[in-house]
């Protein structure tokens, strides 16, 4: 494998791969891509997006035309999926059709599955594991978060506790930007860190409609918190992740409203299934019991219904 990315694509403009985009604006000595196609191509070029205020309007090309951009510049190319969960499915043959035997697939979807999901139209071999923290709130086409405060992208190997050479490599072509990166020597695990925190953070909020400071403020949204926390944990062991209690998380607003509150006030569909979704089948598969997280999981879909006017009576 060659020692450097030159060439780099996103697939997903929202509020992760918009982080994504700020932080590729000045990157020196590389080509960077939006990867879409279509309707969405269209807009993308036609309006751009607004990130905390500004206008960006990077290339956009289709997979194809990325592929023959990779091939030209001679180097391994990688690509950032940033896409909702909802739209993972209808986006792998995108993915497929973009990456080449030199490509480095990263996922920074939320939840645990994404990875296998691509795996099934790419060479496994080709994912380097990742995730993103951030706190990020989207309107339309415009994105707003505090590049300061982002912990940014946290990546490693399964597996391996050193850096790989293609871990070198993605922090050599992040140097060159304005992300904040981490490497982690246990990444499968922090995935799980964080899949347990959506859910036991990010759910109960969306469910009342309320923000973060509620966790603090009423013990009986507390409890939701910890009954989930609580019931990730146990399929996490079942799976060899050894997770433990997160609490409350740090460093937020009280009125913070994370990412399923924010889908259901935008009446799109949430990931709730990639979340509450993927942590039932994998505890049936376990034969471990998840009262808490059915129940939430219902609920949710019974707000996404609301929203879609199936109770307008």
């Amino acid at each position: 494998m060659n020692q450097t990315f030159r060439t780099v694509g996103l697939i997903g403009a929202g509020a992760v791969g918009a982080y994504v985009i700020w932080g590729f604006r000045e990157a020196a000595e590389t080509n960077f891509y939006l990867i879409a196609e279509g309707e969405r191509a269209d807009r993308l070029r036609g309006q751009g997006l607004f990130i905390n205020n500004e206008r960006f309007t990077p290339p956009v090309c289709s997979p194809e035309e990325f592929r023959a951009a990779a091939n030209a510049a001679g180097e391994a190319d990688l690509i950032l999926v940033a896409v909702k969960g909802t739209a993972l499915p209808d986006t792998l043959d995108l993915i497929r059709r973009s990456t080449g035997p030199q490509t480095v697939v990263m996922s920074l979807m939320n939840g645990i599955d994404s990875e296998e999901q691509i795996g099934t139209v790419i060479d496994p071999a080709q994912i380097l594991y990742a995730l993103i923290r951030i706190a990020s709130h989207r309107n339309g086409s415009s994105v707003a978060f505090d590049p300061e405060t982002t912990p940014g992208i946290f990546y490693g190997e399964p597996g391996h506790t050193e850096k790989t050479e293609r871990v070198r490599m993605v922090e050599e072509l992040f140097s060159r930007t304005a992300l904040h990166y981490h490497f982690k020597e246990d990444s499968l695990s922090d995935m799980w860190i964080k899949y347990c925190s959506n859910i036991s953070v990010n759910l109960p909020q969306a469910v009342l409609g309320v923000g973060n400071g509620a966790y603090e403020d009423s013990r009986h949204v507390d409890w939701m918190r910890t009954a989930l926390e609580a019931e990730v944990i146990r399929v996490a062991a079942a799976y060899g992740i050894r997770l433990e209690p997160l609490g409350i998380l740090a460093g937020y607003k009280k009125s913070a409203r994370f990412s399923t509150l924010q889908d259901l006030d935008a009446g799109r569909r949430t990931e709730a299934d990639m979340f509450l979704g993927v942590l039932m089948a994998k505890a049936k598969a376990a034969g471990i019991e998840v009262p808490a997280a059915e129940y939430t999981w219902h609920l949710i879909k019974a707000l996404e219904e609301k929203n879609e006017g199936l109770f307008n009576y």
